[in-house]
């Protein structure tokens, strides 16, 4: 068996894994698995990214809304929210029939003869493996798993230094499939159909085929399982195909087990890890040392220790590593969909609960891909292009149909087939910037890699469309003459109206305001570069002008909604009206420090009120927030809070038990991926034209480097630093290119060469750039 990487890009554990937040994580952007290693057995829980319940449907929009929307309107600007409120409830919200959800596949388990004297276990994500160890009977065992994206296989793979015998099984799950015994291999049917989110009827049907084969002894039929007797060394192969898009990918297991057989488990390792590491490899990290003998602690011991204030370098870097990690391994550029609320890996909490594991559009999804572009993983965003793509196709629907409007719109939740319509309950289903919001992440593609070919054949229709829909959609506001949308969410909070009652429609809030203006801005600037739609983008750009400003609220709060309402919920996680200030820039600290300080006290105002909604990508929010605001040290108060309060022991992190109707902590990924961004954001931050240099770096990090992130504008960025300040930045871009580099107060122009390098230094007069 192979060594393991180095301590830091390793999660050591000395015990067994009993829990699912112990497991360790593997993944190859459609087929995931939940890693344990326990004293009695090893298993995988396994998931799929398409194994879906429900499907389709072309009626989920409410037939009432059309005829009903300006009536709702005109009761808001006559301040009869009560009235609104009830009228929404009745007519806008959506009617799904069968939305679904990702659902949970079964474990597959070995079941040792004799219980194990000792376990210890390691997650590699430098190669995307984990590894375990044990000794049973006299007998040491250690054991691979990984999920190799080049073969389409999950493998694990058990060596011994003596003969063992075990047990194959799959568990039951969470819907009813029927196990057949065909040789060395047993084999899973069934569709994936369940009756809380949909109709228990429409389902995408699988097949799961796991593969034994072993050195020495024997394999017999066992019941619904396989039996290996006297092995020294054991492999599972493991395929999962589905029917979701297409009836033959459920053929895609037998041909997937059939090629790795083939090519036998070193071939499969080489090539898994050769495949991951070209990924992974592109960034590095180092924040510091974390001195002995903490760093040589097992991870779960190291972040029971920085929970209770212990200083860990480190953890802290590898905490931004390991979202990385997640990242390739949850999602790649020929995954089939994109991250869901649980990345690729379910623990079957969300899908039972009154939310979904579907494709929040509100936050979750987005923020599952902030860390894409600036930390050099582009083209994991592929599958979320193509289903945002989708959606805008399914969404035309919904704007002509609710809203007679052109282009398209997407509400709060989306499912595997491009649901659009809004949500099925109030303070959240209106929502009415889902599809906005989404869209940004095709600019952030564009704007990062600059190929004029994908803004002109997907980044632009897809933003041209959400611009049409908002040209049409918004109305001149009687009073203001602003133009503004609406009914709609601020999602997903509450105010009080005239009458005390808590109501959530309104018109124009300020996160629909923030999204509007980013794709009306987006798409003029697409139209002048592309030399297109001339008339479309000056209807655009003067819409854009037309927008409500930013308000400052009785609080000196930037307000949520256009009017200045009273919070009915002051503890609220949500805080859209905030992405003015991240993921956008339309509230930058050193031009706006009026309304940059009214973010600041959104956010004290939270923090500080009974039953604040503490959640991993609320905290992940705040360190992009704070990274914005130029303020490292509050920005690591938020990492130690991700990392420590909503983390688990195997670094992955949850939705807190007891926020939104969970009735226990659940897995999130989006706090992984929304704390790698963060972290990387307090590090460098870009606009296209300007780059600044470590802008929000925390006292606490004396000295360190980062090495492979992206600036927009196809820049490459390291930097190194020590003292506290910057020692030496380096730049390099595959074209010619002028950019802004900023350091504090101080500013340099640089003109970058294609292939060249150019280093930045701290002068006594500035900033030095050295070609």
């Amino acid at each position: 068996m192979r060594t393991i990487s180095t301590p830091s890009d390793s999660l050591r554990f000395d015990g067994a894994a009993d829990r699912w937040f112990d497991a360790l994580p593997i993944g190859n952007g459609r087929l995931g698995g939940m890693v344990f290693h326990a004293l009695a057995h090893d298993r995988i829980q396994l998931s799929e990214s398409t194994a879906w319940s429900g499907g389709p449907a072309e009626h989920d929009v409410n037939p009432g809304a059309r005829a009903n929307l300006d009536r709702i309107r005109q009761a808001l600007f006559a301040g009869e929210h009560d009235e609104a409120h009830r009228l929404t409830e009745e007519h806008l919200l959506g009617r799904p029939t069968s939305f679904g959800t990702n659902l949970p596949l079964p474990e597959v388990r070995v079941d040792f003869d004799g219980e194990a004297a000792e376990v210890g276990r390691v997650l590699d994500i430098g190669q995307a493996i984990a590894s375990g160890r044990a000794l049973r009977g006299g007998v040491r065992l250690t054991s691979e798993t990984f999920s190799s994206r080049p073969d389409r296989v999950l493998v694990h793979r058990l060596d011994a230094d003596g003969a063992f015998s075990a047990r194959i099984s799959v568990s039951e799950t969470a819907f009813p499939l029927r196990t057949t015994v065909e040789g060395d291999t047993l084999v899973l049917t069934g569709r994936a159909v369940e009756t809380l989110h949909s109709d228990g009827v429409q389902g995408v049907p699988l097949s799961i085929r796991v593969r034994v084969i072993v050195d020495g002894g024997s394999i017999t039929a066992e019941g619904a399982g396989l039996r290996v007797a006297d092995a020294t060394s054991l492999t599972l192969l493991i395929a999962v195909g589905t029917g979701w898009d297409d009836a033959d990918e459920i053929r895609d297991a037998a041909q997937s087990i059939a090629g790795a057989v083939a090519l036998g488990y070193a071939e499969l390792r080489e090539r898994h890890v050769a495949d991951h590491r070209e990924l992974y490899d592109r960034v590095s990290i180092d924040l510091g040392e974390t001195p002995e003998p903490v760093r040589s602690a097992p991870i779960d011991e190291r972040r029971r220790r920085y929970a209770e204030g212990g200083e860990d370098l480190e953890l802290e870097a590898l905490y931004f590593r390991y979202g990385r990690y997640l990242t390739i391994a949850g999602s790649r550029h020929d995954s089939p969909l994109p991250l869901a609320l649980q990345g690729l890996w379910n623990d079957g909490l969300a899908s039972s609960a009154p939310w979904t594991n579907d494709f929040h559009l509100d936050m979750n999804t987005q923020q599952n891909y902030w860390a894409a572009e600036v930390t050099d993983l582009g083209e994991t965003q592929e599958p979320l292009l193509r289903f945002v793509e989708r959606l805008s196709r399914t969404g035309r629907a919904t704007a002509r149909e609710m809203y007679g409007a052109n282009g398209w719109v997407a509400h709060t939740v989306s499912n595997a087939w491009g649901y659009s319509a809004p949500g099925w309950g109030m303070g959240w289903g209106m929502c009415l910037i889902g599809g906005a919001w989404i869209a940004l992440q095709h600019w952030e593609r564009w704007d990062y890699g600059r190929d004029v070919d994908f803004l002109r054949e997907r980044a632009y229709p897809v933003l041209k469309g959400a611009a049409e829909f908002f040209l049409d959609h918004m109305v001149e506001h009687p009073e203001s003459g602003w133009l503004v949308t609406g009914p709609s969410d601020s999602p997903e909070n509450w105010y009080l109206s005239e009458t005390g009652r808590q109501c959530a429609v309104s018109m124009g809030p300020t996160g629909d305001r923030v999204f509007v203006e980013a794709v009306l801005r987006m798409v003029t600037e697409a139209a002048g570069i592309l030399g297109v739609d001339e008339e479309f983008a000056a209807r655009a750009q003067q819409a854009r002008g037309r927008l409500a400003p930013f308000r400052i609220g009785r609080h000196g709060q930037l307000q949520e909604w256009l009017e200045d309402f009273e919070e009915a919920v002051p503890s609220h996680r949500h805080t859209s009206h905030l992405m003015g200030l991240f993921p956008e820039r339309q509230i930058v600290p050193r031009r706006d420090p009026e309304l940059a300080r009214a973010c600041e006290v959104v956010i004290e105002r939270r923090e500080a009120a009974p039953g604040w909604e503490q959640t991993e990508w609320a905290e992940a929010n705040l360190i992009a927030y704070y990274a914005r605001l130029l303020n490292g040290d509050t920005a690591l108060v938020h990492v130690r809070n991700l990392i420590a309060d909503a983390s688990e022991s195997n670094l992955m992190s949850y939705s807190q038990g007891g926020v939104a109707g969970a009735a226990q902590n659940i897995y999130s990924f989006d706090g992984n991926a929304g704390g790698t961004a963060g972290i990387a954001e307090m590090l460098l931050q870009s606009d296209g034209e300007e780059i600044e240099l470590l802008p929000a770096l925390p006292s606490s990090w004396r000295q360190g480097s980062v090495t492979g992130l992206r600036a927009r504008n196809r820049v490459r960025v390291d930097l190194h630093w020590s003292d506290g300040g910057l020692d030496h930045a380096v730049l390099r871009s595959d074209r010619d290119a002028q950019v802004r580099v900023r350091v504090g107060d101080d500013v340099t122009s640089v003109s970058l060469r294609a292939g060249e390098t150019t280093v930045i230094r701290p002068a006594h007069d500035g900033l030095a750039g050295e070609g």
